[in-house]
C-alpha cells in the first residue's frame, strides 16, 4: 500500500527530552537555518541561500515540514549537506548509541545510490563515513522508512573529531549516479536504541464518522498504551490510504471541512507511539455530507462544544482552560459554565453517568483541597496543576466573588443532578455542599453601613480594586446566591439595596421596537442575558422591575435589530449575522455592544447561540447562516470559534471558556430545561426568591405557547409587509420534510431559492432582501413560492428602502 503523508499538527517536541534532536520541524517554511551545505560541479545538491538545507511540506513524517534533499552524484565533483540542532547545540555522542531518521521518496531508490553519512564537530573535524546502503538496501516509493545507524561506527573512525562536541550530521555523495534523486528526511535524532519500543499500540476502538452538511467529524476510543503519542487520520482513495492529518494522544476526535453537501469519504484511523510504531488501521469509515434538520444542527454544536470542556480540560484539575493554548491557566467562571456541560454530556450520550460523576468529583476535590481561596472565594484565574492564584491584573490576585458565583451556580446544578444513592454520587453531593457552604459571601460586604458586595479582595492589596457590584449587568446570580447561602448569608435587603439600588437600574425605554425594563439603553453586551441565567431559570417570575426572561428576550432582539439596521455600515451584518458581546476581535478583546462606541464590526457566535431559549427562530437562523456562510473559517474541532469580523475579513482562531460554556448550557435549556430544572431544585433557591421579592408572573412568552400540530400545509403570509430590511414567511407543516422557498422579482426573475428540512408545526423563514449569491435587491414587489411535496403556496411582498 502507498502511504502518502501529510501531517498538519506539530507534536513531537514532547517525544523524548533525552534525544539529541537535529531536526524535527522548521519554523521557517522554506529552509532549516542551522545547516551547512556545498557542492562542486558537475555534482549537485539543492541549497537555499547557497548553504541552507531546504524544507518542504509536500511529504512529512511529523510536524508541518521535512528536510528536502535533492542531489545528483556525478562521477566528477562532490556534494554535502549537514543538519545541526536548533540553536546549534553541541552533542556528546558517547551518551547515545544510534543515529535515527526517517526517509521518503516518490520513486524507488536502490540503497547503492543513497547518500553516505558522517558527523562533524564544532571546529569542522569529520568522522569517517558510513554508507546508508548498509542499513537500507532499497528505499521503496511512497513509504517512510526508518534508518538506524550505530553511532559506534563513527566513534570507531573518529580520527581527531571531538565526539563530545558534535554539531552536524552530514549527508554526502556516495556512489556515482547520473540520475537526479529527491528524498524527504524527518526526525533526525541520536537516541538510545534500548529505549525504542518495537511493539505498536492497539487499534483505536469504536471509531465513528459522521457527515454534517459541510464537514466530516471523526471520533474514537483512545488506545490504552501509556506511550501513545497520537493518532493518524487516513483518507482512502482507491486501494491507497492517504494520511491527511493527526491528533495528539488526548485528542480522540478530528474534523475535515468539505464545504458542500453530497461529498463522500472513506476514513481510517491508526494510533502511533513515542517510538513511531503505528497500529493497524481501524475498519473503513464511509461517510457522506447531507442536509441537516434544526435538531441536527443543535446536536452538532453541542457535541463539538462539549469537547472543549471534557477533552481540553486541564488534566490535573479537570477545570476549563481559560482559552485555547492557555497552558496552565484555568478559569473559575468559565469552569463554572463548563461543569454545567457534564449533565448535558451524559444526557446526550457523549459520556457515561459514572464518567461525569468522576470528573465532577475530581474538580470539586481540587477546588476544596488545592485551589487558593480567599474567605471562601476563588480567584479569577489559577494554575491548573498547583491551584495557585494567577493574577488577573496587578491588584487582582485574590478572591473574585463574581467568578465564584458563576462556579457555585454550576456546582449547585451538579448537586441536584447527581441524585443517585451510589457511594460515588453520595460523596460528590457532600463535597459539592461543602464547596457551596464554605464561600463567605457576607465577608465581601466591605462596609457594614451598606448592603453592597464587592467584587475583589486581595491578601496583598486588600480592597484596592474597590469595585462594588451593582446592577444591571451580568452578576445578578452573585446576589441571589449570597442571600441564599445557609452559612454566610447576606440579608435579603442586599438584593434591592445592593444590586438594584442604582438609579440607572430601571429602564423605561423602547429600542428598535422592543421594550427593555432594566439596564442601559440598547441593553449592553449580550452576555448580560446569559451568565446569570445558565442555572437560574428566569421564566414565569419577576421582581419589582422585570420578568428577566422577557427582558433577556428583548435585549437579544434589540441586539439583532441593531445589527440589521447597521448604523455604522459594517460588512456582513444582516438578519442572520448578528450578535454583539464580549469576545476577541482583530485588535484584541472587547465587550462589544449595540452602540456607536461599542460596535467595531465583530460578531461573536456565542451571542446569538446562547440566546437560543429567548429567540429560538432568530438564533437558529443565525446558527445555520454562520455555519453555511462562514463555517470554513469559523467552525473548528470545538465548534464555532470565538468571533469574526467580516469588515476586516478576520476570523478568530481562539476558543474561550466563558464564551463556549453558555452555548452548550443555553442550547440545552432551550431543548429540555435540564440545567434550569436542576439548579432551581436546590432547596435554598425558592425561599431566597421569596425573600428578595420575586413573584409569579404569567406574562406570555415563547416558552408558554401551546403548539398545536397542524393538519395541513398552510401559509400565514409574511410579516411585516411592506418590509425593510427583513420579513418573516410563516407557514405550517403537518409533518417534517423538505420545503423549497423561491422568490421572484416583478419581471419573474428568480432572485433567491433554498431548500431545507422543516419540522412539524409552525415554521418561519426570514428573508433580508438578499439574493442567493448574497447581493442586496432593490426596492420593489416580490413574489414568493413555498413548496412542500406537490403543493405550492405563494404570496406577494413589498420591499421599501
Amino acid at each position: 500500500m502507498k502511504y502518502l503523508t501529510i501531517f498538519i499538527v506539530a507534536f513531537l517536541g514532547i517525544v523524548s527530552g533525552q534525544d539529541f534532536v537535529f531536526f524535527t520541524n522548521s519554523a521557517v517554511t522554506t529552509y532549516w537555518d542551522p545547516s551547512l551545505g556545498s557542492y562542486s560541479s558537475p555534482a549537485f545538491v539543492e541549497l537555499i541561500f547557497d548553504s541552507k538545507f531546504p524544507v518542504s511540506n509536500l511529504h512529512v513524517f511529523s510536524g508541518t515540514n521535512a528536510l528536502k534533499l535533492r542531489w545528483k552524484s556525478m562521477e566528477a565533483g562532490d556534494w554535502r549537506l549537514g543538519v545541526a540542532g536548533s540553536g546549534n547545540p553541541l552533542f556528546n555522542v558517547n551518551n547515545k548509541d544510534t543515529l535515527s531518521f526517517y526517509i521518503y521518496s516518490e520513486t524507488a531508490i536502490s540503497g547503492n545510490f543513497l547518500p553516505k553519512l558522517y558527523l562533524q564537530d564544532n571546529v569542522g573535524q569529520q568522522t569517517g563515513s558510513v554508507s546508508m546502503s548498509n542499513y537500507l538496501s532499497e528505499l521503496p516509493a511512497f513509504s517512510w522508512k526508518r534508518v538506524l545507524v550505530p553511532l559506534s561506527l563513527f566513534r570507531n573512525n573518529a580520527g581527531s573529531t571531538d565526539l563530545t562536541k558534535i554539531k552536524y550530521v552530514f549527508f554526502a555523495k556516495d556512489a556515482a549516479d547520473t540520475t537526479q534523486r529527491i528524498t524527504f528526511i524527518d526526525e533526525v535524532r541520536m537516541v538510545l536504541k534500548g529505549s525504542i519500543d518495537p511493539v505498536p499500540p492497539s487499534v483505536p476502538g469504536l471509531p465513528v464518522a459522521k457527515g454534517y452538511e459541510k464537514h466530516f467529524d471523526l471520533r474514537w476510543m483512545k488506545s490504552p498504551e501509556n506511550d501513545v503519542m497520537g493518532y493518524n487520520i487516513y483518507k482512502k482513495e482507491g486501494i491507497n490510504y492517504i494520511r491527511i492529518g493527526n491528533t495528539t494522544a488526548n485528542e480522540n476526535y478530528y474534523y475535515e471541512w468539505t464545504g458542500a453537501m453530497g461529498n463522500s469519504r472513506v476514513f481510517a484511523i491508526t494510533a502511533f507511539d513515542s517510538s513511531y510504531n503505528e497500529s493497524e488501521r481501524t475498519v473503513d469509515l464511509p461517510v457522506t455530507t447531507s442536509q441537516m434538520t434544526d435538531e441536527d444542527f443543535l446536536d452538532m454544536v453541542q457535541a463539538a462544544t462539549f469537547r472543549y470542556f471534557w477533552h481540553y480540560a486541564h488534566p490535573v484539575s479537570g477545570l476549563a482552560r481559560e482559552r485555547l493554548n492557555s497552558g496552565e491557566t484555568v478559569t473559575i467562571g468559565g469552569s463554572g459554565f463548563g461543569v454545567m456541560g457534564i449533565p448535558v454530556g451524559i444526557e446526550r450520550g457523549y459520556i457515561t453517568r459514572e464518567e461525569g460523576a468522576e470528573r465532577a468529583l475530581k474538580i470539586v476535590n481540587f477546588l476544596l483541597t488545592k485551589a487558593d481561596r480567599f474567605h471562601g472565594a476563588w480567584s479569577h484565574w489559577l494554575n491548573g496543576t498547583t491551584g495557585d492564584v494567577i493574577p488577573f491584573s496587578t491588584y487582582d490576585n485574590g478572591g473574585d466573588l463574581v467568578e465564584t458565583a458563576f462556579m457555585v451556580q454550576g456546582l449547585l446544578t451538579l448537586r441536584q443532578y447527581f441524585d443517585a444513592a451510589s457511594p460515588l454520587e453520595t460523596e460528590l453531593r457532600t463535597k459539592l455542599t461543602e464547596a457551596w457552604e464554605s464561600v463567605e459571601w457576607n465577608w465581601y460586604r466591605r462596609y457594614t453601613n451598606t448592603y453592597k458586595l464587592y467584587w475583589h479582595w486581595s491578601p496583598n492589596y486588600g480592597w484596592q480594586m474597590n469595585m462594588p457590584v451593582t446592577g444591571y449587568m451580568e452578576a445578578m446570580i452573585m446576589y441571589l446566591l449570597a442571600v441564599a447561602s445557609p452559612t454566610y448569608p447576606m440579608p435579603a435587603q442586599a438584593y434591592w439595596l445592593g444590586w438594584t439600588v442604582n438609579s440607572g437600574y430601571q429602564n423605561t425605554g423602547t429600542y428598535y421596537g422592543h421594550r427593555l425594563w432594566v439596564g442601559q439603553n440598547t441593553g449592553g453586551p449580550l452576555f448580560f442575558a446569559h451568565y446569570s441565567y445558565l442555572g437560574f431559570d428566569p421564566r414565569h417570575k419577576r421582581d419589582m422591575y422585570a420578568n428577566y426572561f422577557e427582558h433577556n428576550k428583548n435585549q437579544t432582539l434589540v441586539n439583532r435589530a441593531y445589527c440589521i439596521a447597521n448604523p455604522k455600515g459594517y460588512a456582513g451584518y444582516n438578519a442572520n449575522t448578528w450578535g454583539l458581546t464580549a469576545s476577541d476581535n482583530p485588535w484584541g478583546y472587547s465587550a462589544h455592544e449595540p452602540t456607536s462606541w461599542g460596535d467595531n464590526g465583530t460578531i461573536a457566535p456565542t451571542a446569538a447561540l446562547s440566546s437560543m431559549p429567548y429567540t429560538p427562530a432568530e438564533s437558529m437562523a443565525a446558527l445555520k447562516n454562520m455555519y453555511r456562510t462562514y463555517g470554513e473559517n469559523l467552525w473548528g474541532v470545538y465548534g464555532f470559534k470565538d468571533a469574526f469580523n467580516p469588515q476586516q475579513n478576520w476570523f478568530a482562531s481562539s476558543y474561550l471558556a466563558i464564551d463556549q460554556g453558555p452555548i452548550l448550557a443555553m442550547i440545552e435549556n432551550h431543548r429540555t430545561g435540564l440545567l434550569w430544572n436542576n439548579f432551581m431544585k436546590n432547596p435554598e433557591i425558592a425561599p431566597m426568591l421569596t425573600a428578595v421579592g420575586f413573584t409569579a408572573d404569567t406574562t406570555t412568552s415563547i416558552e408558554d405557547e401551546v403548539i398545536e400540530i397542524p393538519t395541513e400545509f398552510k401559509l400565514h403570509g409574511n410579516y411585516p409587509n411592506p418590509f425593510n430590511p427583513s420579513t418573516k414567511l410563516v407557514f405550517d407543516l403537518p409533518e417534517s420534510g423538505k420545503v423549497g422557498i423561491e422568490i421572484y422579482d416583478a419581471l419573474a426573475n428568480r432572485v433567491f431559492d433554498v431548500e431545507e428540512i422543516y419540522q412539524t408545526g409552525r415554521n418561519e423563514f426570514i428573508w433580508s432582501g438578499i439574493t442567493t449569491s448574497g447581493r442586496q435587491v432593490p426596492s420593489g414587489v416580490y413574489i414568493y413560492r413555498i413548496t412542500s411535496g406537490e403543493k405550492v403556496l405563494g404570496g406577494k411582498m413589498v420591499l421599501l428602502k
